[in-house]
């Protein structure tokens, strides 16, 4: 089977999935896949709709069917879909009961493999039960830690399987051509493309990767590891990092003294102080790493316990910005230095080096626990903590929340609202 790209309208409302779908098919998807999502809230007219408006080209209906095979299958079919999908979690009858349901109307079956623990073994098993498709899929969720389809295991099923074998889960053009090569017969694509300003150019950039080129770099929908979180962070806002994270690790009360555009980003060098005693957070820029966001819990306290001295000594040292539960001062001489700093209140008056306190040690700054290697994000909107442990996930959520803002911003300016592209009225709860 030639490779053929299979866009994934993972959407919310029908009314923004086909034009996107059209554009799409534009640049050369021939599989029009309706995503779970949509299927979910749109039901089986999203099938009928999108059999209508592209007659001659397959429908896949992601029905991720675990139970009741032949019955999901009877109503995806009759709505017009060509594949449909079951879990390969799903018990052996009910595959069995969905490619014959399948047979008697005109469709065929895909075997999901999401979250199988024995991917080769099962996809043997589902091509026995009569399945057409296996995919080796990597689940949105497991996708924002970072994860995607093993190439060696793809490998694997298609060695095995003895059936075209589908690939989805955080493919974009950087590499689809990767997947191609490892065998993959169906590259399904959903946020790589359908996030894009240009969902049509992004659909050629795929196909073009497909069959070999060098893909442009930048694509949507790219994941990031432990080491290209500063990349990652530092392509998202502080609102992203909030709506992703639901509204946790923003710092209450923090002002920013920051030039317009500025964000800091970097990893927590954590200090706790007394009021004005500035010891600890002057020792502290000794001991910073390159990339280290200086984090000073004074307890909100009014005497400034940092200044352009202080900020001079971390720039040199590579830090990326300070945050204080406290005071500051040289505000000024700080902002024409370029120094991110953000602090509960501006004060001329500095204490004394006492040296109470600590270094690295866990603080609580603007409300938030904060330890140090925890990442840091500051911009004209506020400061957000992200624990180290989630950061991963975290930094390709907001990167999600940002390309659908991009998105929705591009339908916005060719005539849209937001009320429109998101359908308020219709998705308000129902009372």
């Amino acid at each position: 089977m030639k490779p053929v790209l299979q866009i994934a309208l993972d959407l919310m409302q029908l009314s923004r999935s086909v034009p996107i779908a059209r554009e799409a098919v534009a640049g050369g998807a021939s599989w029009v896949e309706v995503g779970t999502p949509l299927l979910k809230s749109e039901g089986a007219e999203s099938i009928r709709t999108l059999r209508r408006e592209f007659p001659g080209l397959k429908i896949v209906a992601d029905t991720k069917t675990m139970d009741v095979g032949a019955f999901e299958v009877e109503i995806a079919a009759k709505a017009g879909a060509d594949v449909v999908t079951v879990l390969g979690l799903a018990d052996d009858s009910t595959i069995s009961e969905a490619v014959m349901a399948a047979r008697k109307y005109g469709a065929e079956i895909m075997v999901d493999l999401i979250n199988v623990p024995d991917r080769v073994g099962r996809s043997k098993e589902a091509v026995a039960l009569g399945a057409s498709y296996v995919c080796l899929h990597m689940g949105i969720d497991q996708q924002m830690k970072g994860e995607g389809p093993p190439l060696d295991l793809l490998a694997k099923v298609v060695e095995e399987a003895g059936v075209p074998v589908a690939v989805a889960g955080g493919i974009t053009a950087e590499n689809a051509g990767d997947y191609v090569e490892a065998g993959a017969s169906i590259i399904i694509v959903g946020g790589g493309i359908i996030k894009a300003a240009d969902i049509e150019g992004a659909a050629r950039n795929v196909l073009a990767a497909m069959s070999g080129a060098v893909p442009e770099k930048g694509s949507p929908s790219k994941k990031y590891g432990e080491g290209e979180l500063f990349e990652a962070f530092s392509k998202v806002s502080t609102c992203n990092i909030s709506d992703a994270f639901h509204k946790q690790g923003v710092m209450i009360g923090l002002v920013p003294h920051i030039e317009s555009g500025t964000r800091m980003v970097g990893r927590a060098l954590t200090v706790q102080t007394a009021n004005g005693d500035w010891a600890k957070p002057v020792e502290a820029t000794d001991r910073a790493k390159e990339g280290d966001v200086i984090v000073i819990d004074a307890g909100g306290a009014p005497v400034a316990v940092w200044g352009e001295l202080a900020s001079h000594s971390a720039m040199v040292k590579g830090c990326r910005g300070v945050v204080i539960d406290g005071a500051i001062r040289d505000i000024d001489d700080i902002k024409k230095a370029g120094f991110p700093a953000f602090s509960r209140s501006v004060a001329p008056n500095a204490g004394e080096p006492k040296g109470y306190g600590g270094i690295g040690i866990e603080v609580v700054v603007g409300g938030q626990r904060v330890r140090t290697g925890d990442w840091v994000v500051g911009d004209e909107n506020g400061v957000v903590v992200v624990p180290q442990e989630v950061a991963v996930e975290v930094a390709n959520r907001s990167l999600a929340v940002h390309e659908n803002e991009n998105r929705t911003r591009e339908e916005i300016l060719r005539g849209s609202t937001l009320s429109e592209v998101n359908e308020i009225c219709k998705w308000e709860p129902v009372k």
